[in-house]
């Protein structure tokens, strides 16, 4: 049982499943609000609630349709007398709902970053002016109304840029502009998503995460992490969408050491706690641009936590209880993939539970719309060429085993 006084936890978010397992192997009971209620998160969970009915024959819509920040409030409501909670656990989606954060904090305490931490690291540009004040390199960034002020940003800034939601999430409607043409096409997209829209400097250049535990007065970086971004293969239909990551990402020692004092810098200025996250750009001269700060588990953790052999949730519980930071030994030589696949077209979804590398496993024959994500990949190999081909192999088992709807 597990030494913190903690027993019930209750894990809100899109896809909660990494931090559902972990923390179950912790050896705490797991409630979850989740978007999916995929087949696997189910059998870790006490009680589970879902914004989408999975069922034969049923379709389970389209994402951005169905995502309502304020339906996850509401479930998490109904559970919180049947898990008897403790503590409140965060996954992805629900980073820039910052009402919604402040009553799920009002309902359980959320254990690590509270609403207010939370939203100063993702209210932009404010957060990008303090970076300036820290000398933190960050792409230019203006908020935007109209179309009109999206294409002066732009020139402003200088062209290419990069359009995108204030409130988005998994990559979704960001575009790059080389024009006002495509300024006024990016922004129309974006605004559909949030009122407020962001218009960026363009980095090209590697796409990186830093993975980091934090406490009052410590920071521990556990992995600078590859990120994969719109992948066609992966029937991924958006240009920067997420499609999953690797573990660990091998850079020259001195960007590394950038990365690190960056997550370091950043944690301490703004008082982080807990598993944190931050998505950077490494330019083609070496210089690593901070794009955003995930205060909540990543969608890395399953990959970081067999590479480096720890339970994540347990230390991130251990950092924001009693400030301890893990002794991390040396790394195997283990690097990990996850990959999210995307469907083709319309399907039914297959039977995936007899795969032990397949995560986020959807009820058997639901019904997945074109360019929906239909479940992950998780696989390990002795370096990375060889974990993302495994991976890619096992893609391509699953997508032949797809039928159309």
């Amino acid at each position: 049982m597990p030494k913190t006084g903690i027993q019930n936890l209750l894990v809100v978010g899109i896809d909660t499943v990494s931090i559902a397992n972990s923390a179950k192997s912790a050896g705490y009971k797991i409630c979850a609000v989740d978007y999916f209620g995929d087949v696997d998160l189910r059998r870790v969970c006490f009680e589970w609630r879902a914004i989408i009915e999975q069922k034969p024959r049923k379709s389970c819509g389209k994402i951005n349709l169905k995502f309502k920040p304020e339906a996850f409030l509401k479930m998490a409501k109904s559970l919180y007398d049947k898990c008897e909670t403790d503590a409140i656990l965060l996954s992805s989606g629900l980073d820039d709902y910052f009402d919604v954060l402040h009553e799920l904090d009002d309902l359980v305490p959320i254990l690590g970053n509270p609403p207010k931490i939370i939203e100063k690291v993702r209210k932009k540009p404010e957060f990008f002016e303090e970076l300036k004040r820290l000398r933190i390199a960050r792409p230019e960034t203006a908020i935007v109304k109209n179309v009109n002020e999206a294409k002066a940003a732009a020139v402003e800034i200088g062209y290419p840029v990069i359009v995108k939601p204030t409130r988005s999430f998994g990559g979704a409607s960001v575009r790059k502009a080389q024009n006002p043409k495509e300024a006024e096409k990016s922004f129309l997209q974006a605004s559909w998503i949030s009122k407020e829209v962001l218009v960026q400097k363009f980095i090209d250049g590697i796409h990186t995460s830093v993975s980091f535990l934090a406490s009052e007065t410590d920071v521990k970086v556990l992995t600078i992490n590859e990120q994969l971004l719109g992948l066609h293969s992966l029937y991924q239909r958006e240009p920067f969408g997420h499609c999953g990551n690797i573990v660990p990402l091998h850079l020259t020692d001195s960007i590394s050491g950038i990365c690190m004092h960056i997550a370091q810098k950043i944690s301490l200025y703004f008082g982080l706690k807990g598993s944190n996250g931050i998505d950077l750009v490494i330019s083609k001269e070496g210089t690593p641009y901070v794009m955003e700060v995930n205060p909540r588990f990543q969608g890395t953790l399953e990959c970081v936590e067999r590479v480096l052999g720890i339970n994540l949730v347990e230390l991130h519980i251990d950092a924001c209880l009693h400030g301890s930071m893990p002794t991390i030994k040396e790394k195997r030589a283990t690097f990990c993939t996850r990959l999210i696949l995307y469907t083709p077209k319309r399907i039914i979804a297959p039977d995936l539970t007899a795969f032990r590398k397949v995560r986020d496993i959807p009820v058997l024959e639901a019904i997945i719309e074109e360019g929906e994500p239909l479940c992950s990949i998780i696989t390990e190999g002795k370096n990375r060429s060889s974990s993302f081909r495994k991976a890619k192999r096992l893609a391509r088992s699953i997508y032949n085993m797809l039928q159309p709807a």
